[in-house]
């Protein structure tokens, strides 16, 4: 058996336990633990914490007693914290190359794609938010115990226009007729083409209809699309309009990729709740936002290689350093003007920038005290969950240490609220990570 085979039935037997643990353990009892929960600057006194099956039960500064079915965990003082969630994501993306992810083997990318899942799991990440590609089988995976990997919300097939970000067809493939077959970028559910406002209509509602839990549309250019420059905007308001209709129908919302003044301002006249990135506002557009409600899906992109490999000279490289260079003035002005700020790294393409995603988070130290960071993090992007409504795969409170809430849960080693390091670096400082109330990790000495 190849190293690959075998790490693979590794990933699979992993998954087995943890659905097989998930049923004969009804109760786990934190004991010393002092909590951030996800709100409050400061860490509880030390206290204990039920969980029954998937929920968080009691909390309590006084002894719980254990029932003799209950696993108790000996906090030790340490800091018990929620799940993390990442609000901008690929779970199908992260590891295989553009090329692979485009014309490669399916089954081989849904692979790389379930061990990605339970490295991104084990770095505490218990929630994310999936912005484009075809996660739906693989969230299913997830959700029957059958691979080890976060809570996915899914948006399905990102939505493009001709020539637009996340259209990644081939220049053999164009032109194609008005009606004509699907391209394999098309078939596989990673992007979908539309070019007028019933074709968006039909496109919502099939990934709504497959299960998404909120609608992407790409409203300008983007990086890693080689033919989608920066600065260019994409869909019409029309047709914007009519996935915001399409989506809301529903119950859910619409979030746009858009960089510039202009595709987050039309976007925004369109209905649309959500911008992700944003690096390039002005402040116009962030004094509209913040008028209006708009939140904000940014992430810290710095002049460093995370989010993304593009080989210096390439067309994708000079796109992605105008981006970089309006991060710190885009998180200035969402802090200028109090915007509903949500955290995401969008690594694409990159097992090793994957592997630094807690570090990602650490970069926000830039513009926030820890305290921020973690909020960000754990409650704040759990509001951001929720606009799906009655469309989330989840129902229950995320993001939160609370009596009712799910249990999505990490034991530190320290205190982030004064140490935001230590989240950098999960494998030696998460010793226990719970999921949907079950241990996935325990490394706790003996």
């Amino acid at each position: 058996m190849t190293a690959s085979a075998r790490r693979i039935c590794r990933i699979a037997i992993l998954g087995l336990v943890v659905s097989t643990s998930a049923s004969a353990q009804t109760q786990t009892l934190f004991n010393n633990v002092r909590i951030f929960d996800g709100r409050n600057a400061t860490l509880s006194p030390p206290s204990s914490v039920l969980i029954k099956g998937n929920i968080i039960e009691r909390i309590s500064t006084a002894p719980i007693a254990a029932e003799s079915a209950t696993t108790v965990i000996a906090g030790g003082g340490r800091t018990l914290m929620p799940g993390l969630i990442d609000a901008h994501w690929h779970t199908i993306l992260v590891r295989p190359t553009a090329q692979q992810a485009i014309t490669g083997d399916v089954g081989y990318v849904n692979i790389l794609a379930a061990l990605e899942a339970t490295d991104t799991l084990m770095r505490g990440f218990t929630t994310v938010r999936d912005l484009g590609g075809p996660a739906f089988g693989l969230k299913q995976a997830i959700d029957q115990g059958l691979v080890a990997g976060p809570r996915i919300f899914p948006s399905g097939a990102m939505i493009t226009v001709t020539s637009g970000h996340g259209d990644f067809r081939q220049t053999l493939e164009i032109p194609r007729a008005i009606g004509g077959r699907l391209s394999r970028m098309e078939e596989i559910g990673g992007a979908m083409v539309a070019d007028s406002p019933d074709m968006v209509r039909m496109r919502v509602r099939e990934q709504l209809m497959l299960g998404a839990s909120q609608i992407k549309l790409t409203a300008g250019g983007g990086v890693a699309s080689p033919h989608s420059p920066i600065d260019v905007s994409t869909f019409t308001e029309a047709e914007l309009r009519a996935a915001v209709d399409a989506a809301e129908n529903w119950g859910t919302y619409v979030t746009v990729h858009a960089y510039t003044p202009k595709a987050m301002q039309s976007a925004i006249a369109a209905g649309v709740k959500v911008i992700d990135h944003g690096h390039l506002m002005d402040e116009p557009t962030a004094k509209l936002m913040a008028d209006k409600g708009i939140w904000l899906s940014i992430q810290p992109f710095l002049d460093d290689p995370d989010g993304g490999v593009f080989p210096p000279g390439s067309v994708q490289h000079y796109k992605k350093a105008q981006v970089v260079a309006g991060t710190d003035r885009a998180y200035t002005l969402a802090k200028k003007y109090g915007l509903k700020t949500a955290f995401g790294t969008d690594v694409l393409f990159s097992k090793d920038a994957a592997t630094r995603q807690g570090a990602m988070l650490t970069k926000l130290t830039r513009w926030y005290t820890a305290p921020e960071i973690l909020k960000m993090a754990t409650s704040t992007n759990a509001e951001l969950l929720a606009l799906s409504g009655l469309r989330s795969p989840y129902p229950g409170k995320l993001g939160v240490v609370e009596q009712g809430a799910l249990a999505d849960l990490i034991l530190v080693d320290g205190n982030p609220l004064e140490n935001i390091q230590l989240i950098a670096e999960p494998a030696k400082n998460f010793f226990v990570i719970m999921k949907d109330g079950r241990v996935v990790k325990n490394t706790l000495p003996r």
